[in-house]
């Protein structure tokens, strides 16, 4: 176990990717969170990661011990949260993806998507009765946002909320949901009235379902849903009160795309170190491949990235801390880092030759994960969009 923040295991390959003494700008705290994240994700998850992408399976009882180290909703505050700020929540989930973009996503699903939208527009008899039990990883929750036929633009969703008087009546589906056969229940965006509210679903309500996606070439150590809604009836004390309009459910996705952003640096060091290990033994022409120049420009071009990417994180988390973080600001580092990290993921494959498409090494399973990260909270595309309308101030995308 690490005792202290700058106590690093002889070797630890994350000494590799820190080119400009990034760690020595958080707090010791802070490399506290991640160091523990880290050593649970080298002795607990790795043993286990490459049988369960190759089985399409995600273990479940083992990141359910993640709790015990605050990783759920890290950065919220009582109920039993870890409290902990915005910078080490994110460099939790910079550790969980150096592990599998699907571990991050279950952490980030259970703290940034679920909790996060109790805590911040919910009842306090709504925090009281799910935050703790989440806390513990006891209660599982799911997000409902994205539609078969509404991705990018959700706000053209057509799940409906009925009010029936005593209760509100939900019809509708929703896909590619993270955890959904795995939750207890689902926070669920429907339009009442026309206006997009959020609903808490349980799991035990009839006529809801959630189907789970299989057959996928990416996030295979993740359990993918959807969630389905015939004449699902409520109480009414399951709506969220705080929650109103689309720039509600918006705020959650910042949320998530805030812990995504540092996750992907994890990823794209994963397989920076990979690719430099491997090209310093890999012997051809008499020669490590590592003494070749295309080589070493490529492994300088990572570390380049892997460095801004940091950086551009640390910068987020300080500003977030401070509350003065803006949604655009988040949709930059997201864009960014997870872009630079699938062409590292892609240029790391590309150096291990055949060995690259192998469960040997975790580039491939980067790479293919990579893929869905980059299209999944806003896709690549879409936060230029974003980022386009702040810097114009002309929204060139929607009615």
């Amino acid at each position: 176990m690490v005792t202290s923040a700058k106590e690093t295991p002889m070797g630890d390959p994350l000494l590799k990717s820190d080119f400009y003494d990034v760690d020595g700008l958080f707090e010791e705290e802070e490399l506290l969170a991640r160091n523990e994240v880290r050593r649970w994700v080298r002795e607990r998850f790795m043993p286990v990661v490459e049988e369960c992408y190759r089985e399409g399976e995600f273990p479940l009882d083992r990141a359910l011990e993640l709790a015990q180290l605050g990783t759920f909703g890290a950065n919220l505050q009582g109920y039993g949260c870890a409290g902990m700020s915005s910078t080490a929540y994110g460099l939790m989930m910079q550790e969980l993806e150096w592990g599998d973009s699907g571990l991050r996503s279950f952490v980030s699903v259970q703290g940034a998507l679920c909790m996060y939208p109790i805590y911040a527009f919910g009842s306090d008899a709504q925090k009281e009765k799910y935050l703790p039990g989440m806390a513990e990883g006891k209660i599982l929750g799911c997000f409902g946002l994205t539609e078969p036929d509404h991705g990018s633009n959700p706000g053209g969703m057509l799940a409906r909320a009925e009010d029936r008087g005593s209760h509100y009546r939900l019809n509708g589906a929703k896909m590619w949901i993270t955890s959904s056969p795995l939750a207890h229940f689902a926070i669920v965006w429907a339009k009442l009235d026309g206006k997009i509210a959020g609903f808490i679903v349980e799991r035990e309500r009839e006529g809801f379902s959630t189907p789970i996606q299989d057959r996928k070439w990416s996030l295979r150590c993740s359990v993918t849903g959807e969630i389905v809604m015939r004449d699902v009836d409520i109480p009414k004390e399951n709506r969220l009160p705080g929650a109103v309009g689309l720039k509600s459910a918006l705020a959650c996705l910042t949320q998530a795309r805030y812990g995504i952003a540092y996750g992907a640096i994890g990823a794209a060091q994963s397989c920076y170190e990979t690719a430099r290990d491997y090209s310093l033994s890999r012997i051809q022409f008499g020669k490590p491949i590592a003494s070749f120049q295309l080589i070493q420009t490529k492994l300088a071009n990572m570390l380049t990235e892997i460095t801004k990417a940091q950086l551009l994180c640390w910068r987020l988390g300080r500003l977030k801390d401070a509350g003065k973080a803006d949604f655009a600001q988040v949709s930059m580092a997201k864009r960014n880092n997870v872009g630079r990290a699938l062409e590292i993921a892609r240029n790391a494959r590309d150096m291990l030759g055949a060995n690259g498409i192998t469960d040997e090494y975790p580039v491939g399973r980067h790479m293919m994960n990579l893929e869905t990260v980059n299209t999944y909270e806003g896709t690549y595309d879409i936060h230029g969009l974003i980022l386009g309308e702040r810097i114009t101030g002309i929204q060139s995308y929607g009615g």
